[in-house]
């Protein structure tokens, strides 16, 4: 019987046969000729041997029937894939089904060594992550980080270069770490560059690319696409992830981004990611400024859109939003209600296969993104492929993408502002009072907050091919806080123990003009630092809780998923949801840069009822620490108030101002986050 975990291999140096040697212990899978490609079957003997002496470990491979795979071969190796494209999409999801389908481990592996060499790595990597992820034999295994096997679509080529040149002649124990430069998109001159640590962190496009792997939105297995409150999930991720880009704007003296609106508008600012497709053997292609969109007239990518289409669907979409219903393809009428609404919603603007109309609501999230990355050649009359906005692993370093999930927001926040606001009841706890916060680094300042800029390695050897084994590692620069605590104090008038679920966010007190914020205008750029269940006593507690211990965030090991060291012990509960783990915000990008002088901000703190939010299930394991964005796997949502509560809809009428809308059980406390401009290097361990 196969080992499960010898599926992982298949990830490393994708664009090498299968049969060259792979892992820290040398590894060879032993093909069956008839599973080479036509290149190497005739040489057999030759190839498969070329490793000799060095294997510690052969793989036996299994011959069987492959099933048909002309679907997911009919995108080339060398072209770029992309999860936006309709027509990637339905080639990705047929090759998620025949993994999925296959009976065994065994024929797993069989089939996806036989597919490996076959079909596009990015689309394999996709789908095989997919699979591994959703089938209840392989639950457990530790995937991988894209950034480890797809190292060009996160670093600068030209460190690219001298990655390889290091490897190539340095042998594996004396090589030094490549830094990669903190200035290589773009200059000062332009002002959105000042927001290069944010849009281009690693942690920050990993949570998103592997956000989207866990929650894939196109599958013939409906449950890998139908998970508890998805549609959900998928609304306030980008909702946060837009208030913290906020923050960050604050934090270089910007102000919030604007949304892309006018469809029809030019596109101010440009990118130039410097970046190459291993893959595609291109240069990922850049954006000038002033560009606009076009229809899309792209026959080999199966596309023929036209921004008219767009502007339909978007007016679909808010026509039912204002009729406070939606109708599905049978014409059957789906209240967008305070329950369901914001899910129903999600799946239709994102769009994912639980969208109730595809025909009639559109395509409208994905397609702006395949809008923007291909303004630069719509009618592909120049052969190019599309730009960063175009795949979900480089999105996020585009400006625009901000101002793309800006409108879309504002599309969800218009849902929003027809729910009736919370009233006192809702938000009240009977009996409970928080009668002070103190947050402080250790031995800080109390409601100081410290950041400051951190270099840490990455070891990118398994996505480096045709080059000598061994660790390869690029040192990147990115941005880190003091770890802090939360002191809260709570009285407890009840005569009996009771449990509140614990609720913190921050935002800037201010607007960019100096003014205090209106809550109407603040509550859309409250970030959620953590969420967690409270024991309380009757009459005064103390309440501690670290940083580190945020349900937004993943440790910077789990980020970057070094598969030889911090893994759980085997067979352990905790090794069954390290997979699940990968997914979550990066823990170094938990608070905001600030300024030097200061960001003042308010943090706010709410214990709720727990007895009116506890969803009744059993989370065993380590992956339920970041389910504020990411979930938990294989159970419902943690919470059954609205994600974002109390911030998710308009403040009642009377509170105008943060202030006003306290009740007992809520304070808030003024914080300040100082920058400072150092550099440390991370310890290594």
């Amino acid at each position: 019987m196969a080992d499960k975990k010898n599926l992982l291999l298949l990830f490393e140096h994708p664009t090498e046969p299968v049969f060259m040697d792979k892992g820290k212990t040398v590894t060879v899978f032993d093909v069956p000729d008839s599973f080479l490609t036509d290149r190497y079957r005739p040489i057999s003997n030759e190839v498969q041997s070329r490793v000799g002496e060095k294997v510690e470990q052969r793989v036996p491979v299994r011959e069987i029937s492959i099933p048909d795979l002309r679907i997911p071969m009919s995108l080339g190796r060398d072209e770029q894939f992309s999860l936006f494209l309709p027509k990637h999409r339905r080639i990705a999801g047929r090759l998620i089904d025949i993994f999925m389908n296959m009976r065994s481990v065994d024929d797993l592996q069989s089939v996806a060594v036989y597919a490996r060499d076959r079909v596009n790595p990015v689309l394999f990597n996709y789908a095989l992550s997919v699979a591994l992820l959703h089938r209840p034999d392989t639950q457990g295994l530790d995937l991988p980080s894209f950034s480890q096997t797809f190292p060009d679509r996160f670093i600068d080529s030209q460190v690219m270069r001298q990655l390889r040149e290091e490897s190539f002649v340095v042998q594996s124990g004396s090589r030094m770490p490549i830094t990669i430069p903190r200035d290589y998109t773009a200059s000062d001159l332009d002002p959105e560059h000042r927001l290069w640590y944010f849009r281009e962190d690693l942690g920050v496009n990993l949570h998103h690319w592997h956000w989207h792997l866990v929650y894939p939105f196109e599958a013939s297995d409906r449950s890998i696409v139908a998970k508890d409150r998805r549609g959900e999930l998928f609304y306030y991720m980008h909702e946060q992830v837009i208030a913290r880009y906020n923050m960050e704007r604050f934090s270089n003296n910007l102000s919030r981004v604007q949304p892309f609106n006018n469809l029809r508008e030019p596109i101010a600012e440009g990118y130039f990611p410097k970046m190459d497709s291993l893959v595609a053997s291109r240069a990922w292609p850049p954006r000038f400024e002033n560009t606009s969109l076009s229809d899309l007239n792209r026959e080999a990518d199966q596309l023929n859109v036209e921004i008219g289409d767009l502007e339909r669907w978007r007016d679909r979409i808010y026509e039912a939003i204002h009729q406070g219903f939606v109708m599905d393809e049978r014409g059957t009428r789906i209240p967008l209600d305070e329950a369901k609404g914001i899910d129903h919603l999600g799946n239709m603007i994102e769009s994912s296969i639980l969208s109730p109309n595809r025909v009639l609501y559109g395509d409208l999230h994905n397609n702006g993104h395949t809008f923007i990355s291909y303004s630069h050649d719509p009618s592909n009359k120049h052969l190019e492929s599309f730009g960063v906005m175009g795949d979900v692993s480089t999105a996020m370093r585009d400006p625009v993408f901000y101002k793309w999930h800006s409108y879309i927001d504002r599309i969800f926040q218009e849902h929003k502002s027809r729910l009736p606001a919370y009233t006192d009841t809702q938000l009240n706890y009977t009996g409970i009072s928080i009668t002070g916060i103190q947050v402080a680094t250790n031995g800080g300042q109390a409601n100081a907050l410290s950041t400051f800029w951190q270099q840490s390695d990455v070891d990118l050897s398994r996505g480096f091919d045709f080059l000598p084994r061994g660790n390869v590692f690029a040192r990147f620069s990115h941005l880190q806080h003091l770890p802090f605590t939360y002191t809260i104090s709570v009285n407890n008038d009840g005569g009996a123990q009771r449990f509140g679920y614990c609720r913190i966010f921050i935002a800037p007190k201010n607007d960019e003009r100096g003014q205090p914020m209106l809550l109407r205008e603040q509550r859309l750029m409250m970030v959620e630092l953590d969420k967690f269940v409270v024991s309380l006593n009757p009459g005064p507690n103390t309440i501690r809780r670290r940083s580190t211990e945020s349900s937004v965030t993943i440790p910077f090991e789990r980020t970057f998923r070094n598969l030889d060291a911090n893994r759980p012990t085997a067979g352990s509960p905790e090794e069954l949801e390290f997979n699940f783990c990968g997914c979550g915000w990066p823990n170094h990008m938990l608070i905001p840069k600030g300024l030097p002088e200061g960001l003042r901000c308010d943090l706010f703190v709410m214990i709720s009822n727990y007895e009116n939010d506890r969803v009744d299930q059993q989370l065993v394991g380590r992956c339920s620490d970041a389910a504020s964005y990411c979930g938990v796997r294989d159970r419902l949502y943690p919470d059954r108030q609205a994600m974002g509560y109390p911030f998710d809809r308009l403040p009642r009428t009377g509170a105008d101002r943060l202030v006003n809308f306290l009740t007992p059980n809520m304070s808030i406390v003024d914080v300040n986050i100082r920058h400072e401009n150092r550099t440390v290097t991370r310890p290594t361990r």
